[in-house]
């Protein structure tokens, strides 16, 4: 058999990739087990995807976007939210929480701003040879990829037949009715049902924006709103970084799960109906195999005709859209929130190859092939990744300080596809779900491979009781 121990006898140096909300919880635990690390980030700022207008030209958000999952779900453990912030807040708020914990932790200066990593190569001894943007060259003992997978916009393929004279783009790109074209007045397809289409097109609908706005679907989705009664709809649920619940090693996931989507779905389907009342099609799958969109104003758009739903595009012909029904419509722009592709622009495909967002990875987190080589965020949570991200990092942090140990390489692999496999059953197939997770099954499996890799039952579990930021105590940025 082959060990998988981490090859370091000192201290290691640790480069991490990106300082969005993965990158700057790796920060805060590893600076916590005193490990030395160095931190690339492209633009100029922390927060990588909820910074508007970031500079690394990397981010999503747009300039109304709000969380979609409650701030107590999201909130890293270590530092809470202010009680101040409203259930869902604003991605300006967000943003300034990442600066305000970076400097709480004293973060900033392990950060190197406006650096991008052009290239990350392994070498012998399992080291890693980074070139930065700037020509210098810099090798370590480990690397921590947290670039996140919500920046590379991945366009339909094949792409629609026909020619279009109007405007293309992706959601990517959106930034409100007037950035980076101005749709006022306008008749704007938006392409999917995900949460960015479906923000996009209730913005658009509003009266004095677009002139016409028609939501086309591919396929159904399952819709949440953000609320049932005065409680956020992911209240019921504990914190992914919390001590899982007395009965949850009792009771097999997969029957908790199938279970309690049927409550979930029953008591959506009383609040706000089926997708096929609002003229959207009917979700092929059971409610819990993909991933969920959660909205509450689509509906209102819907049923007063703000928004328009149309089934797929079929093609296109100058200035029209031929919908799979057959009907046209005369279009003026076209926005595809058809989603992201998982891409590591540092790696070649000798260091690392795989196909349409299929990555399979150890607990989503190592690779088998390079043990100094780990994955930080690399998710499709229910949930928010920060709280996936932070118990990640905390596993990482005891790995690289030898106080866990990663199964012999054989083992490792035969888990890993175990899982991998298990988790295609479990989900659609689709690119989007390749990464799909349980956040409670999870971070609870984390858990319990962390207390068969310690060496010493006296090392820290996965949920220390760190020092803590007071809730309230945020000072805007």
């Amino acid at each position: 058999m082959t060990s998988n121990h981490f090859p370091m006898k000192d201290s290691p140096k640790v480069a991490i990739i990106g300082a969005g909300s993965s990158g700057i919880i790796a920060c805060q635990k590893l600076k916590a087990m005193r490990i030395s690390y160095d931190c690339f980030e492209k633009g100029s700022s922390v927060g990588g995807n909820w910074v508007y207008k970031n500079d690394n030209g990397l981010s999503a958000a747009y300039q109304s976007l709000h969380i979609n999952t409650s701030r107590r779900k999201m909130e890293f453990r270590c530092f809470p939210m202010p009680s101040h912030y409203p259930d869902f807040p604003h991605h300006g708020l967000i943003r300034d929480y990442f600066e305000s914990f970076v400097d709480h932790f004293g973060l900033r200066e392990s950060i190197t701003f406006q650096c991008e990593v052009k290239k990350a190569k392994p070498l012998d001894q399992n080291k890693w040879l980074l070139v930065l943007g700037d020509g210098n060259q810099r090798i370590y003992d480990g690397l921590i990829v947290a670039n996140g997978h919500h920046w590379d916009p991945r366009w339909p393929d094949p792409a629609f037949p026909g020619n279009f004279s109007g405007i293309t783009m992706h959601a990517h790109a959106y930034l409100n009715p007037d950035e980076p074209h101005n749709l006022k007045g306008k008749r704007v397809v938006v392409l999917g049902l995900g949460n960015s289409a479906m923000d996009i097109a209730c913005e658009l609908g509003q009266r004095g924006h677009a002139e016409k706005v028609f939501l086309a679907a591919r396929s159904g989705v399952h819709i949440l709103p953000k609320y049932f009664g005065s409680h956020p709809v992911d209240s019921f649920l504990r914190h992914p970084g919390e001590k899982p619940s007395w009965w949850e090693p009792l009771l097999p996931a997969k029957l908790v799960e199938k279970i309690g989507y049927k409550i979930l779905n029953r008591i959506n389907r009383f609040m706000v109906g089926k997708p096929e009342d609002y003229g959207l099609p009917r979700p092929q799958h059971e409610f819990g195999q993909t991933h969920p969109t959660i909205s509450s104003e689509i509906h209102i758009r819907l049923g007063s005709g703000d928004v328009i739903p149309k089934p797929n595009i079929k093609s296109f012909d100058t200035d029209h859209v031929i919908f799979a029904d057959g009907s046209r419509e005369k279009v003026d722009a076209v926005i595809y929130a058809t989603g992201y592709k998982i891409s590591f622009p540092f790696f070649d495909s000798a260091t690392l190859s795989f196909n349409d967002n299929d990555l399979p990875l150890f607990k989503r987190i190592f690779s088998p092939k390079h043990p100094t080589l780990m994955f930080l965020g690399l998710v499709q949570p229910l949930c928010s990744i920060m709280p996936i991200a932070e118990v990640q990092a905390h596993l990482l942090s005891l790995y690289l300080t030898g106080s866990y140990q990663l199964p012999e390489r054989d083992q490792m692999e035969k888990m890993m596809l175990q899982d991998h496999e298990a988790m295609k059953k479990r989900y659609v197939k689709s690119p989007r779900h390749t990464i799909q997770i349980n956040c409670q099954e999870y971070t609870y499996g984390l858990e319990r491979e962390l207390k068969r890799g310690l060496k010493s039952t006296r090392r820290p579990y996965l949920n220390p009781e760190w020092t803590t930021q007071p809730r309230g105590t945020i000072a805007p940025v």
